[in-house]
């Protein structure tokens, strides 16, 4: 019962969250049509064939069962561009503080997996970056196209 309770919770704040986790910034939730794990997987394929870089992969899931508790499969993958990033780091130090990009893939009780991050545009407003719709707008558009393509059959 506790388990169904913390459930519904955590799918309350997801919906809540696909509107804003902080004031005027935007979750970006998509559902998958496969699991979490093919989800993680294809995403990073997506990722690396477009010859961004890997920095990491972390499994949630893993690091609870370590210590001995359950959690359904979540994990978060962190990549970017350099090329793309550096200038955001340059305009606004504390852009650091999100770049690389993330995304949370997880599934829940039913099985249905999601990807979730923050829209780009929404980082830049919460660090102040000027003069870098550019570079949002492909982050925005590549982070789209790659999670879409991670999530559809």
């Amino acid at each position: 019962m506790l388990r169904f309770m913390m459930t519904a919770v955590f799918v309350m704040m997801v919906s809540v969250f696909s509107h804003s986790t902080q004031a005027g910034e935007a979750l970006v939730v998509k559902q998958s049509t496969h699991n979490a794990t093919v989800t993680m997987d294809r995403l990073q394929a997506i990722v690396e064939k477009k010859g961004l870089k890997v920095f990491a992969r972390i499994n949630h899931a893993g690091g609870a069962k370590m210590v001995g508790q359950n959690l359904a499969p979540t994990e978060v993958l962190i990549f970017g561009s350099p090329k793309l990033g550096t200038p955001l780091i340059q305009n606004v130090r504390t852009f650091g503080l999100d770049l690389p990009l993330k995304v949370l893939v997880w599934e829940e009780p039913d099985g249905k997996a999601h990807l979730g991050y923050v829209a780009p545009v929404d980082l830049a407003t919460r660090h102040g970056a000027t003069g870098v719709d550019k570079i949002i707008a492909t982050m925005t558009t590549a982070l789209d196209a790659m999670t879409s393509a991670a999530a559809q059959p």
